[in-house]
């Protein structure tokens, strides 16, 4: 009998708690979720909204699309706190840089995927996360990058210069309804990159609080064609409940209209 799939539904995979080392001697924790009995198709390296103002490898979007990818689209989901940030899985070390050291926590995630033999390798960025991916991401090991809610606050004309010159796939996801970036300014300031894909989603802001579906479909048509979106809404399967309690402040209220650190900043991010 199908069970509708929920915010707090676990579908089946295969979950480890990983830590990741960085060249400048931190050990970040994270978490590696794998489909339950056959090899993943791709990739997903998760690099979390700022964690001064709530974000972590736990917020929402990264939580359901490593509950729920592995089982639907045979993905691999690798999910991190970066250096300083906490969540239920723990506290990494050091403390945030404002986009500087955690240079090497992105280069700690990709060397752990490459070690694994993690195929097909893409980076998926939210709001900070998005700036870590432009500045940090182009490496030979990434297939492509796919950003979600990007502010372009930390990063820079020569990070898009770098993406435009690799040719590899640049994916905007952006809310119509967006605090820091909108769909027509992101179309005009991603038109650096040739082969950037500016997405506008209507009537979505920054959280994607109601929208997780859609940018979980939006993910899965580019990095596994292959499944058919939009995703499925239910399981025919076993099927476990996660506890989202915790999170439920740091989803919305953690984001609240405070001054955050970075050039340019007036808002949370």
């Amino acid at each position: 009998m199908s069970t509708a799939i929920r915010a707090s539904s676990i579908l089946p995979g295969r979950r480890e708690d990983i830590e990741l080392h960085t060249a400048d001697g931190l050990r970040l924790v994270g978490e590696l979720a794998l489909p339950a009995d056959r090899p993943p198709v791709a990739t997903l390296v998760c690099l979390h909204p700022l964690p001064t103002h709530g974000g972590m490898m736990d917020s929402h979007v990264f939580r359901k699309a490593a509950w729920r990818l592995p089982a639907l689209a045979d993905l691999a989901v690798l999910r991190f706190n970066t250096r300083g940030t906490s969540s239920v899985r723990g506290t990494s070390e050091g403390a945030f840089d404002g986009a500087v050291g955690e240079r090497y926590d992105v280069a700690a995630a990709i060397e752990y995927a490459e070690f694994a033999e993690l195929p097909n390798i893409w980076l998926v960025g939210w709001s900070f996360g998005t700036d870590l991916a432009l500045k940090y991401g182009c490496d030979p090991a990434i297939a492509g990058a796919i950003l979600l809610s990007p502010p372009l606050r930390f990063s820079a004309p020569e990070d898009l210069a770098t993406w435009a010159n690799s040719g590899r796939p640049l994916v905007a996801l952006v809310p119509e309804f967006d605090d820091y970036l909108r769909p027509t300014e992101a179309r005009e300031r991603f038109a650096a990159v040739p082969q950037a894909e500016v997405v506008g989603v209507p009537g979505a802001k920054h959280l994607w609080v109601g929208d997780a579906e859609t940018v979980l479909d939006e993910i899965v048509r580019r990095v596994n064609p292959a499944v058919e979106v939009p995703l499925r809404t239910t399981w025919d399967g076993p099927m476990e409940a996660g506890d989202v309690s915790a999170y439920a402040d740091r989803t919305v209220a953690a984001f609240a209209d405070t001054p955050v650190p970075g050039p340019a900043a007036t808002k949370a991010d």
